[in-house]
């Protein structure tokens, strides 16, 4: 039998290259975790709303239709490009230990342990964080933006496949509190997929806030002042502060009251004349930029995408980074951050020599100390953790490119399942203190005032004149590896962004864990199982631990990106289908 040379038979292959079609556009687009999320935010574009109105309002929605993984109450860093003003800055997004906490009460009290529970709470910030973004870049009202959301959370949204496993699978942790309870295990089980899902407490508490803005007057400044000040002075935070004082909790009113984000300028290194901007030390942010530091564009190509040799080059640059992230990252108010020497070429050129060609460290690598010009100070890191490591559960991401060229990114986190629901307010307050050690000499350590180490670490790419890359992820300590992979899949073997994130991925756990009990399994190396057999077997022959992940796998990281063509004006999005996330664009 012949085959069939007709047009069918004569179209190119390889023009089906993922599993979705590239969402392109030319006015604006818009990318979020969750497609409810997305809907929202691409809404307010179509109504007129900037980048800013839109990922705001996609990142709340995420706060209801994520809120197994993404809490209103919990964190969201952001880093944005204002057209305005020709800057990138970051919003930290990112709560800080309350005022009663002591250094040594986990040691003393917890056996070296931060437990579940009210104890792990940081005061909320993602409220002022939204808020903050809007007063300085956006156009619209709270109320505008989070209209969306309080009409998913009061009339429900339908159950699907993630949430509904999630929730399946923390039956155990739901049941530990009533409130929680309540919400998420209605009718005394977990939601079914295609189960209305509805939050009633949590779409009042949106609505409150709202409210007040609106009672505040036509003034928009004002009334966005007076949005806030209902969750951190007004009934939201009397309610957290009172449930706190009745059980056991460390939070207080003061605590809330006088809690503000920071506004600070971004990290950036340079790689292959592309730009790449995160968040500063109080997040895992600048182990990317590290990791980029360590890598050259033009081997990465010569050895092919994700060949043996390309996975092992990344592989060991996100050791050496990650060691370094163990050593220094914390709170720049209270740590000694030497960021700076972390990222420079000489240092770089001292850590780059540190990778080995067909020879995996057994462990995390040693920290560098680039203050004293070391490329490695001490032993490397060897101790096993007990336990198999579990996937990082928690995290969104939203993205979005205006008409103007404005561009938003963020990274909205923090689970409703190792925390109590405050009573009435269908709110978790951040229980991101999992984040910090309760050591008092590790850079992450507790202490009054002070920011945990964040996973969620959102990051901008530009290249001058060609293009504009918005970027992020959800997946603990995997994020920042699933955006090199996907940086690289675009800028180096480039591909578009749909097929960037759709490719084959792999994570190393070589590394202390970034959550509470922190484990750490040297050596361990997780690949899909799209990548070829052959190339699991030769990189275990270099003495790396491969482990096979499913061809699809969720804790893989849910990689959402945007490009913006500056020459041509297109914008094209990509949305992982490992998870709900979504693109949309005009």
């Amino acid at each position: 039998m012949t085959k069939p040379e007709g047009e069918y038979a004569r179209f190119d292959p390889e023009a089906i290259d993922a599993l979705r079609p590239v969402v392109r556009a030319r006015k604006h687009a818009i990318v979020a975790g969750h497609y409810l999320a997305a809907q929202a935010g691409f809404a307010i574009l179509e109504a007129g709303g900037n980048a800013i109105d839109a990922g705001v309002a996609a990142g709340i929605a995420l706060g209801v239709v994520h809120s197994d993984l993404v809490n209103v109450a919990g964190v969201a860093p952001i880093i944005l490009y204002s057209a305005k003003t020709g800057r990138v800055e970051t919003i930290s997004g990112l709560g800080t230990w309350p005022a009663a906490v002591t250094p040594d009460l986990f040691q003393r009290e917890h056996d070296g342990h931060i437990p579940p529970g009210l104890l792990r709470t940081v005061v909320p910030s993602a409220p002022d964080a939204w808020i903050t973004a809007l007063e300085r870049h956006g156009t619209m009202t709270f109320g505008e933006v989070a209209q969306a959301a309080i009409a998913l959370a009061r009339d429900g949204f339908v159950m699907y496949p993630l949430m509904a496993r999630v929730i399946a699978n923390k039956v155990e942790a739901y049941s530990r509190w009533p409130s929680n309870a309540a919400i998420y295990l209605p009718g005394g089980r977990p939601p079914a997929v295609g189960d209305l899902f509805v939050q009633a407490d949590l779409g009042r508490s949106l609505q409150y806030m709202a409210d007040e803005e609106r009672a505040a007057g036509a003034n928009r400044a004002a009334g966005l002042a007076a949005a806030r000040a209902a969750f951190y002075r007004g009934d939201i935070a009397a309610a957290i502060a009172r449930f706190h004082r009745e059980n056991g909790g460390l939070l207080t009113e003061g605590d809330l009251a006088s809690f503000r984000v920071a506004v600070e300028p971004p990290e950036r290194v340079s790689f292959a004349g592309t730009d790449v901007y995160a968040c500063g030390a109080w997040c895992q942010g600048p182990a990317l930029l590290q990791a980029l530091r360590l890598l050259d564009a033009d081997a990465l190509a010569a050895h092919g995408h994700n060949s043996a040799d390309a996975l092992h080059t990344m592989t060991e640059a996100l050791k050496l980074a990650f060691a370094d992230r163990e050593r220094w990252y914390g709170d720049p108010r209270f740590v000694d951050v030497p960021l700076e020497a972390l990222l420079s070429d000489d240092y770089s050129a001292r850590r780059r020599a540190l990778i080995r060609p067909g020879e995996a460290w057994p462990g995390m690598p040693p920290a560098g100390d680039p203050r004293r010009g070391l490329a490695a100070e001490g032993e490397s890191l060897a101790e096993a953790a007990s336990g198999a490591p579990e996937a990082a559960h928690d995290t969104s991401y939203v993205c979005v490119i205006d008409a103007d060229g404005n561009v938003f990114s963020a990274t909205p986190s923090d689970i409703s399942f190792d925390s109590p629901v405050i009573p009435g307010t269908g709110l978790c307050a951040s229980s991101r203190g999992a984040q910090s050690w309760a050591d008092p000499a590790h850079a992450s350590s507790v202490a009054p005032g002070k920011r945990p180490r964040l996973t969620p670490s959102p990051a901008l790419a530009i290249r001058e004149g060609a293009f504009v890359m918005p970027l992020g992820t959800p997946g603990g300590d995997v994020q920042i590896q699933a955006m090199l992979q996907a940086f690289v899949n675009i800028t180096v073997h480039g591909m578009n962004p749909q097929a960037a994130v759709e490719a084959p991925r792999f994570a190393t756990m070589s590394f202390p864990n970034s959550f509470e009990p922190h484990e750490y399994h040297p050596g361990r190396l997780m690949l899909e199982a799209r990548i070829p057999e052959a190339t699991g077997e030769t990189l275990a022959a270099w003495g790396h631990g491969v482990e096979w992940w499913p061809e699809w796998a969720w804790p893989a990281g849910a990689m959402c990106v945007l490009v913006q063509d500056v020459a041509r004006g297109v914008l094209s999005a990509g949305a992982d289908p490992r998870r709900p996330a979504y693109a949309l664009g005009w």
